[in-house]
């Protein structure tokens, strides 16, 4: 199977804001056909699925990006980012546009809503694929004595829980510390909107949210310990990248979805759908194909 090189048209992408629980939710929306809903991580935005929604629109599915809460144009509720409370907040998003099964990509901090999403409500999500991330709770906490290549993605995790540090020492260097981040764990930074999130998280109450969901890591602990005990019934799509997290997603899976395949990018780092969408949409599109429609 080969896979075109996608360009994005905001013309043929709908936003629509949905009202969820009192707040605001931003979704961007490409297609028709078998809904797949697309969840970013940190700390980027829905647009970093464009070129995946392009793509997914074109083999006849309707692609639906969208800024969990706290990130990007949707609301920044002062708590709620727990990936229990997220996921129920996207699930609802999902029932109010009509969908009552779909299937679930995320990525990164995504891929933790994804897979909470996929346990909480198994008769919604048909499919579930992830990719960049491992799961807290589910995957072994690393050491804090690592290499220094290690640490480079590792090192932001115990940072961004300190309570209001970050805030005070990043006050006015918004830009300056996101694209670090970019500098960091991106191997094709050229391809990747860098300054779109960048202003994004340069907005106010805009870090204070991004922070809040790892700030949150002890509850999604304690509610992957939970749901850890059961297995997910759908198939399950695991991708890491070969200058990122290599087989960790599969990795992290493995003890939790018996249905499982997985892949490693070549040539790509942590931002894999802005990297190298071509070889990311060579994976998903036949995983999200089979047995479709539904």
């Amino acid at each position: 199977m080969t896979t075109p090189t996608h360009h994005a048209s905001a013309a043929d992408m709908d936003h629509t804001y949905l009202q969820v629980d009192g707040q605001r939710l931003h979704l961007v929306s490409a297609g028709a056909g078998n809904p797949v809903l697309l969840i970013p991580g940190w700390p980027q935005t829905w647009y970093a699925w464009r070129h995946v929604m392009t793509a997914l629109a074109e083999a006849g599915f309707q692609a639906i990006a969208v800024d969990p809460p706290g990130t990007g144009l949707s609301d920044r509720p002062a708590d709620g980012y727990d990936t229990g409370s997220v996921a129920r907040i996207l699930h609802q998003c999902m029932q109010q546009l009509g969908h009552a099964r779909y299937d679930v990509v995320g990525h990164d901090i995504g891929m933790w809503v994804a897979y909470a999403l996929a346990s909480d409500y198994p008769a919604a999500v048909a499919k579930l694929a992830v990719t960049e991330a491992v799961i807290p709770g589910l995957a072994a906490a690393p050491p804090i004595f690592v290499a220094p290549a290690d640490n480079r993605f590792l090192w932001h995790f115990m940072f961004n829980q300190v309570l209001d540090l970050p805030e005070f020492l990043i006050a006015g260097k918004e830009r300056e510390y996101i694209r670090f981040m970019f500098d960091k764990w991106s191997y094709r930074r050229e391809r990747v909107a860098v300054e779109v999130y960048a202003d994004a998280y340069a907005s106010p109450g805009a870090m204070r949210a991004g922070f809040a969901y790892y700030r949150a890591i002890p509850e999604t602990i304690r509610q992957n310990t939970l749901r850890a005990t059961k297995k997910l019934a759908m198939p399950v799509l695991a991708i890491g990248a070969e200058h990122a997290t290599k087989n960790a997603p599969q990795d992290t899976m493995r003890d939790h979805a018996p249905d499982l395949r997985g892949a490693v990018l070549a040539d790509c780092g942590h931002f894999v759908m802005e990297e190298n969408p071509e070889q990311f949409l060579l994976h998903l599109l036949p995983f999200l194909a089979q047995g479709a429609p539904r």
